[in-house]
């Protein structure tokens, strides 16, 4: 199967990642979203073929077991994420160009896969108490899960030089343009 090109988008959790992602899957027509599987349960509305392939521990490790991932993260401890290999196919053989919207870990290992194939970006958010302000809002964590994330947040944020662009989300507007000019220069 020819190789096609990818576009990474990677981000502390309450960053605007999926935002910014839903935003730019509406202006690239060619562009299609690569549904990630996870061993965590639906939250709010989310379905399953749609926001993510959702599949018990027991289900997601036997595929890991099968080789049928790209690349998988245990992201928190008994929640794992990962990108299955059907996934990737099925978008390529569309010819279309896959967005990926992953956790920073899952960023990086897909950037490694891809090379030159890919093009990484990190969506920053303002600063930590923002980035706890908009977890607060969402409403679908406990408290004790936010304090997890924003943890998780301090150790990912130290993790953007890695990627091959960042994006600061103060203002959605000004993040998604910008965004939207690193793609164009990598498309072509």
């Amino acid at each position: 199967m020819e190789k096609g090109k990818v576009v990474i988008f990677s981000a502390p959790s309450g960053s605007g990642k999926t935002t910014i992602v839903k935003a730019l899957l509406s202006i690239f027509p060619q562009f299609e979203f690569s549904i990630s599987a996870t061993s965590r349960a639906p939250r709010g509305n989310e379905q399953h073929g749609v926001d993510y392939y959702f599949m018990s521990e027991e289900e997601f490790l036997a595929a890991v077991a099968e080789n049928r991932f790209v690349e998988h993260e245990e992201v928190y401890a008994g929640t794992h994420y990962g990108t299955l290999r059907s996934e990737v196919e099925r978008i390529w053989s569309k010819g279309n160009i896959i967005i990926f919207d992953v956790d920073v870990m899952g960023g990086i290992s897909l950037k490694r896969i891809f090379g030159d194939s890919a093009r990484s970006i990190f969506i920053m958010p303002p600063s930590i108490a923002e980035l706890r302000r908009r977890l607060e809002n969402r409403g679908t964590d406990l408290p004790e899960v936010i304090e997890r994330r924003i943890a998780k947040a301090e150790f990912e944020l130290g993790k953007a030089p890695e990627f091959d662009a960042v994006v600061v989300n103060d203002d959605l507007q000004l993040a998604i343009s910008e965004a939207k000019k690193i793609i164009e220069e990598f498309i072509g």
